[in-house]
């Protein structure tokens, strides 16, 4: 039901679009089965979060659906000559939301103090926000965030590195009032001022969240038509899959993201297309996702024997593995096979003339002829949601003549065995902070610890060649450095890739304007209902 946007129209404060006329509002209505801890963007770490901040708050830069770096609150920006200062010249005719924290309710303009003041609050140790590594030991420790005037503020470095504007796009940039946070202080969890397409209404933890049009809002469509087109957005907390899917049958949701696996052969052939029973009782949006999955090789120091310290081995064990019937059984066609290295598809510098492994009987059988390999049972540790692939990647191995069995553990006692080296061979995933392949090679970077380098990988002309990327602003000389680090992991083999992901989604018939892009954020602003 969409009424009732009707009850919350009578309260809704001025500046928030009020819906006067006799025609239904628009709505639009999504499901968030994980739920929503904050509505504070320096909490902003996982999707039900940066879902509703997007919705909320603007950053200085976004990112369009191909993963550019587009202007939001910046209209433009300069980088100085040593990569160390970023000069950014802000929008004057952006403001916050109306709410009680300024004066006369009425929401001021934006001006560089705010941003100062967002990305301070951001690294206080006294906020404890989880986003806090974006800035700490990259900025100068002598003002690293500057308000020249109201509409020029800048961010110095106190070393190069170019993947910053990607950095500034994250949810955790948001850009917020100090007045709200003062007067609501740790409440500002649960009512949020931005500058975003809708306001905060209301938030029933556990039941609901309504958010309203913000009828101030800054963009226009490309007829120059004021954004967004809908007149709310109500957000559900439904924490199973299978009830939400329901609830999108009936019409009760929009948008589903995602498809619980009861139902996947329903909705999916194998080839991951929309079946022909569907065709005209849902729109289907598929799309690359910043997320490759993969199996780990533990190779630091221990005293135990670690049989996958033998390259040949763990290329023996790329080659026996086919990425293609794990797509095509167990996902239904979604995905692509990890055939081009780690960094995935969907991400601007993705190689996709770089060779990884594809299944070879031949080769794989080679290699392990060379290796030291005895025929002990190897174990691949993962969690339940993982099984199947487990399953099938063991049987695909003893194919090969390696003896392979998976061990299944709690998520959460897996990551904590695989930050202290305790498990040989496992199952991850790296899903993008932002979109450019510095953040999937920080994974291999041997001064880095795990988390992210699980496999304690350490390769010198690895760490030479990432320091010598991270050096470069000019991104075509700058990829030419990524696609060497790849090739190096090809070569090495500290990883099974798996497969690169793809976002799944569902829409009701008739609804326009919802996009997607390789990082699966929701943007609404110019979604518009039949």
């Amino acid at each position: 039901m969409r009424n009732w946007i009707v009850v919350l129209c009578i309260v809704f404060l001025a500046g928030c679009s009020q819906h006067t006329s006799q025609q239904q509002p628009k709505v639009f209505r999504y499901n968030q089965a994980s739920g929503i801890s904050s509505l504070d963007p320096a909490f902003a770490k996982d999707q039900g979060v940066i879902w509703a901040c997007n919705l909320i708050f603007n950053s200085l830069v976004a990112l369009d659906e191909q993963m550019n770096i587009v202007p939001s609150l910046a209209r433009r920006w300069e980088i100085s000559e040593d990569g160390l200062t970023y000069t950014f010249y802000l929008r004057d005719d952006v403001f916050f939301h109306n709410d009680q924290c300024f004066a006369n309710g009425i929401g001021r303009k934006v001006t560089a103090s705010d941003v100062v003041y967002s990305f301070s609050r951001l690294i206080d140790p006294a906020v404890a926000s989880p986003g806090a590594w974006i800035f700490n030991g990259k900025v100068s420790e002598k003002g690293p965030f500057v308000a020249i005037n109201d509409t020029v503020f800048q961010l110095r470095l106190k070393q190069r590195f170019p993947p910053l504007l990607g950095i500034l796009s994250m949810q955790y940039c948001s850009i917020l009032p100090e007045e709200a946070v003062s007067k609501y202080g740790k409440d500002f969890r649960a009512h949020p001022v931005g500058t975003g397409p809708f306001c905060f209404k209301k938030w029933e933890e556990g039941t609901a969240l309504f958010l309203s049009k913000n009828s101030k809002y800054f963009e226009r469509d490309e007829d120059g038509n004021p954004l967004p087109f809908l007149d709310g957005v109500k957000v559900s907390f439904m924490d199973n899959k299978k009830t939400e899917f329901l609830a999108f049958k009936q019409k009760q949701l929009d948008m589903i993201s995602g498809i619980d696996a009861a139902y996947i052969d329903e909705i999916l052939d194998d080839g991951g297309r929309l079946k022909q029973s569907w065709a005209g009782k849902a729109i289907f949006q598929k799309a690359p996702y910043l997320n490759t999955e993969y199996l780990g090789f533990y190779l630091g120091s221990g005293n135990e024997p670690n049989p996958f310290k033998d390259k040949n081995l763990r290329k023996a064990i790329n080659y026996g593995i086919n990425r293609e019937e794990i797509i095509h059984f167990l996902r239904n066609g979604l995905g692509r096979s990890g055939k081009n290295g780690f960094v995935p598809y969907g991400i601007p510098s993705f190689d996709s003339t770089l060779q990884g492994y594809e299944f070879s009987k031949e080769k794989a059988l080679y290699y392990l002829k060379k290796s030291a390999y005895k025929g002990q049972e190897l174990k691949l540790y993962t969690n339940e949601s993982y099984r199947d692939i487990a399953v099938l990647v063991c049987k695909q191995l003893e194919s090969i003549g390696i003896k392979a069995k998976p061990e299944i553990a709690q998520a959460s006692l897996l990551r904590e065995w695989m930050s202290n080296g305790k498990v040989g061979w496992f199952r991850g995933s790296w899903l993008a902070d932002y979109p450019d392949a510095e953040n999937y090679f920080a994974v291999f970077y041997g001064k880095n610890s795990a988390p992210p380098n699980y496999t304690r990988y350490s390769n010198p002309l690895f760490d030479k060649i990432y320091e010598a990327a991270l050096a470069e602003n000019d991104l075509i000389k700058r990829q030419i450095y990524y696609r060497t680090l790849d090739s190096m992991i090809i070569e090495d083999a500290p990883v099974v890739v798996l497969y690169y992901d793809e976002v799944l989604r569902l829409l009701q018939p008739g609804i326009t304007g919802v996009s997607v892009n390789a990082q699966n954020l929701l943007d609404l602003r110019r979604a518009k209902l039949p």
